[in-house]
């Protein structure tokens, strides 16, 4: 049977799936339907130094191959999770990344500092709004991209860092750079897109905070594309996400350059898709005499 192991950041995962970040909580409720065990990793819901409690409803809404969704960060604060929910995650034997945010440089600098050494890595959403920066997400501009992540790199002596890159900004790879001038370790892509749906009867979007993070299949070879171009400008590991619900979308990412892969939404189609995904790669490199999923990455062989 082929390897399917790979290494990040000198960090070790059995296999290079893992679940997306606010897509599986903290693990517990879908180790009721198998064992989480079996993943590569988990990036948790997203963590802030203080509970919250997200958006108002309805915060959810379908479109056709995707989702949109405007939860808001709902979470029950860095703390809660170190005391509740760490110990559950590491007795699963699977890679433990803590997805962060903030409103502020600050915010993240000590979250990252709260979490340093207790995790296997941090990833940091940088999504999400700048109080001090006119409500602007400091995954949009590259300046603030570097500046955001050289205050995390400064706040952790021993964990590796991944920057979750947005996909709403005019280059993902020049961001992408920043990230890895800023001290980044890694970075993972795409974020969810921009969008909107609305109630033709009510004449009203369906999403009480007007638009959200589209996510699902239908986005797949927009962030196949963005991988790609990652992939091909930095130097560090990437990490590919966004509409992968089978194991030839995961390989997809891989050929493209990408060390491992995230699965989000595919989570709420089918509870099972992790699992299939994980045995349909072993499938797959079997079928084709590959020995190693690493011989793989950054495979891909352009046209002309």
């Amino acid at each position: 049977m082929a390897n399917l192991s790979v290494n990040i950041c000198g960090v070790t995962l059995k296999n290079p799936v893992i679940a997306a970040s606010g897509t599986f909580g903290f693990g517990k409720e879908f180790d009721e339907i198998y064992d989480i065990g079996v993943l590569g990793g988990i990036s948790t819901k997203g963590l802030t130094l203080e509970a919250r409690l997200g958006n108002p409803t309805p915060r959810i809404a379908e479109g056709h191959g995707v989702i949109l969704n405007a939860v808001g960060l709902q979470n029950p604060g860095v703390d809660v999770f170190l005391k509740e929910d760490l110990a559950f995650l590491k007795s699963k034997n699977i890679a433990v990344i803590a997805n962060v945010a903030g409103r502020t440089i600050d915010d993240y600098a000590g979250i990252c500092a709260r979490l340093d050494g207790k995790v296997d890595m941090i990833e940091l959403n940088i999504s999400c709004p700048n109080v001090k920066c006119g409500g602007m997400a400091f995954g949009i501009r590259p300046e603030s991209v570097k500046e955001v992540t050289s205050a995390a790199r400064g706040a952790l002596k021993s964990t590796p860092l991944i920057v979750k890159l947005s996909p709403n900004v005019e280059s993902i790879a020049v961001n992408a750079l920043a990230a890895q001038e800023g001290g980044a370790d890694c970075v993972s892509l795409i974020n969810t897109l921009t969008g909107m749906v609305i109630d033709i009867e009510r004449r009203r979007p369906v999403i009480a905070n007007n638009t959200g993070g589209v996510s699902g299949a239908g986005i797949m070879p927009i962030a196949v594309r963005m991988t790609w171009e990652v992939c091909s400008a930095v130097r560090i590991p990437v990490i590919g996400m966004g509409g992968i619900t089978c194991a030839e979308d995961a390989l997809q990412f891989i050929m493209a350059g990408a060390s491992a892969v995230q699965v989000g939404t595919a989570n709420f189609t089918d509870t099972l898709a992790m699992p299939k995904i994980i045995e349909g790669l072993a499938s797959w490199l079997d079928r084709h005499g590959v020995k190693d999923i690493n011989e793989l990455r950054g495979t891909l062989c352009l046209n002309g």
